[in-house]
């Protein structure tokens, strides 16, 4: 699948094109908020698992409706996080890291992703460090981003580099809000820029991280979209972008602009639902990367 952007053509820099993704999701059948194990959740708050399956549907079904590939893995009572299948595992080129969830709470949805990826095909190796899967690892190009501080641990880092011979650059988080890297940057695309040249596009929260990653990624991403707070406490940047469509949140008016601004085409999905759980639209999407 192949689109093009459709900005006016003094409004563009560079073109758009959608591509194939392969995902991995769970639909919350089990949702609810029954323990604290990051800012966003309370269990005093009433959660509505139906509103959270209705809301989750709609994500699924606007992967399929942009041409995506969509796998799901059963829920399993009791493990109401199941529905962020972001954090259970990392997938490059058929392998996939497993997770190692730093919670008990969560502890058992590890292996019960790794079955799935054993029992699908893919060659699972099973992390010894505490991880949480692509909540805290994102693939730029050929490059992973590594997030630590609240859930991942630094030893992680070194074992994922081991995992897939990839070069890693580790980025600490310092607010708990932003308790996985992928609450506070987003992978919008690797781009054809001049020349054929790849350069990888990505938006980031500077707050989130400290003197020293906010140093790193302003070197190393220098066109970065830098997104202001009140889009990040929506999770505007736990986002699902497949080079083109950029799935965001509704209420991250500002990244939606910036989004438009550079020829992307932002996709409004409302997962409010599952926010009081702590996760959004990429917590809700693991890639797999066959």
């Amino acid at each position: 699948m192949s689109t093009q952007n459709t900005a006016p053509a003094e409004a563009r820099t560079e073109t758009r094109i959608a591509q194939h993704r392969h995902y991995l999701m769970c639909r919350p059948e089990h949702f609810t908020v029954s323990y604290t194990i990051n800012p966003w959740m309370e269990p005093a708050n009433p959660t509505d698992t139906a509103r959270a399956v209705a809301q989750w549907q709609t994500l699924y079904d606007t992967y399929l409706s942009l041409g995506h590939e969509v796998e799901l893995i059963d829920p399993i009572e009791g493990l109401p996080d199941m529905v962020y299948t972001a954090n259970g595992g990392f997938v490059i080129d058929n392998v996939a890291y497993g997770a190692r969830f730093r919670f008990a709470e969560r502890a058992a949805e590890g292996p019960a992703f790794m079955r799935w990826f054993a029992e699908n095909g893919f060659d699972v190796a099973e992390p010894v460090e505490v991880n949480e899967g692509e909540g805290d690892f994102l693939l730029v190009g050929d490059t992973i981003l590594a997030g630590s501080g609240f859930r991942s641990t630094d030893h992680s880092h070194r074992e994922v580099g081991d995992v897939f011979g990839k070069d890693v650059v580790s980025l600490k988080l310092v607010d708990p809000r932003f308790y996985h890297l992928d609450t506070a940057l987003s992978v919008l695309d690797p781009v054809e820029g001049p020349g054929g040249v790849e350069r990888a596009n990505i938006a980031y929260l500077p707050g989130a991280f400290d003197a020293a990653g906010q140093a790193i990624l302003a070197e190393r991403y220098p066109d970065a979209i830098r997104v202001d707070d009140a889009d990040g406490a929506v999770f505007g940047l736990n986002s699902a972008s497949d080079g083109y469509n950029v799935l965001i949140s509704p209420r991250a008016k500002g990244f939606e602009a910036q989004l438009r601004e550079r020829g992307y085409n932002p996709v409004l999905i409302d997962l409010s639902e599952l926010l009081l759980g702590g996760g959004g639209i990429k917590c809700c999407t693991l890639e797999l990367r066959r």
